[in-house]
């Protein structure tokens, strides 16, 4: 029987796995999947030697303490594909781990299908020497990196409709219009403050003195998706100035309600684009991480998918510093008072389901082929 290695080290990386690995499973009975996931992956037959709770980290301080247990799983994953005479490899995201893998792997014949590409257009961009010998088909997600690795000298590149697309295939069919003046009767802020507890510890206060400020002059309803795996802690103080609690399987529901969203930087401020919700972008870490972003990382571009795939500033961004309630009260009250500037937010966002529509082919179907090759 053959085997296959695959990587998902991240809750994410999960999530893009099964987009397209119940379908792989079934085109290839005859293969065996071993490595590292969550349940729903080894709900559908993987063989997990590491659980992603395990393997996952949170921010930079956090990855620093757990390079030794990294390093020790790069040489057991590599031991095993060689007990295992294995000739595949998947590997999910999770840039820096799945990179230094890849190159392993490559190196002693295994054909490695690098699902969603490093974003080494912001920073790291040597990352794209390793991918062009230790890659088989790199796939990648936003427009324009398919062009920019390839540019670049990697060989195989395949753009794939962004993980989302296929998450919100069903949903996004009947996106409310919100014509300008729309929350005129009662104004709906949706709040989303991070999925992880240092995001909510520190953006939601903000979020809600932006929404308290904002009743003095209009009527609104607060809403707010909050995330199961977060403390209650974090929230508990703030619920008695929120009118409407979602949980997070209802974010769809919560982005369709609201006319405005305030939201941490990450991934969900890409939903709240394709669902073309005009939203405020912050971002505040720890001193730690604020010092290496701007001592180690050179990338200093937008932060929102959103604007980075439009190419320009739609959603206003404040990080660290800047991420108070008196600048995001600043741009929702802009909005509510300028109706151009309202609409061509909202002709903008209407673009972002076809930038992340990708290359027209199946994923499971070809890496099924490379699998049997």
């Amino acid at each position: 029987m053959r085997s296959c290695l695959i990587i998902a080290g991240e809750k994410s990386g999960e999530e893009h796995a099964l987009s397209f690995f119940p379908e792989l499973v079934k085109l290839c009975p005859d293969t065996s999947f071993f490595g590292v996931g969550g349940d729903d992956m080894e709900k559908l037959g993987v063989e997990l030697l590491y659980h992603l709770k395990d393997f996952s980290s949170m921010g930079f301080s956090e990855v620093i303490g757990k390079i030794p247990f990294y390093f020790r799983a790069l040489k057991k994953l590599e031991n095993e594909v060689i007990k295992r005479g294995t000739k595949t490899a998947i590997v999910i995201d999770f840039q820096d781990f799945n990179l230094r893998l890849a190159q392993k792997l490559s190196k002693r014949g295994v054909r490695v299908l690098y699902y969603v590409a490093p974003q080494a257009w912001a920073w790291k961009a040597h990352r794209t020497e390793a991918l062009k010998t230790a890659s088989h088909t790199l796939f990648t997600i936003l427009p324009f990196e398919k062009k920019w690795f390839a540019d670049r000298g990697v060989k195989q590149v395949r753009g794939i409709p962004h993980p989302l697309m296929l998450t919100f295939e069903n949903q996004l069919s009947d996106i409310p219009e919100r014509p300008f003046g729309s929350w005129d009767q009662k104004l709906k802020i949706l709040l989303l403050p991070g999925s992880r507890g240092f995001e909510v510890r520190n953006l939601l206060p903000e979020f809600i003195n932006t929404t308290e400020a904002l009743r003095k002059t209009h009527d609104v309803e607060v809403h707010l998706v909050k995330v199961s795996h977060i403390s209650e802690d974090h929230y508990s103080y703030f619920e008695s100035k929120v009118d409407v609690i979602h949980e997070s399987n209802d974010i769809v529901k919560a982005m369709k309600e609201c006319h405005f969203a305030l939201a941490a930087s990450g991934t969900v401020t890409l939903s709240t684009g394709l669902f073309e919700l005009p939203t405020v972008v912050a971002y505040r870490a720890s001193l730690l991480n604020e010092f290496i972003f701007h001592h180690v990382v050179r990338y200093r571009g937008m932060i929102s998918l959103t604007n980075i795939i439009h190419g320009k500033l739609i959603f206003p961004e404040f990080i660290q510093g800047q991420a108070y309630g008196n600048r995001f009260l600043r741009v929702i009250k802009s909005w509510l008072a300028d109706e151009k500037t309202y609409n061509e937010i909202k002709k903008d966002l209407k673009e972002t389901k076809h930038l992340l529509a990708g290359d027209k082919f199946s994923v499971p179907e070809y890496m099924a082929q490379v699998i049997h090759d």
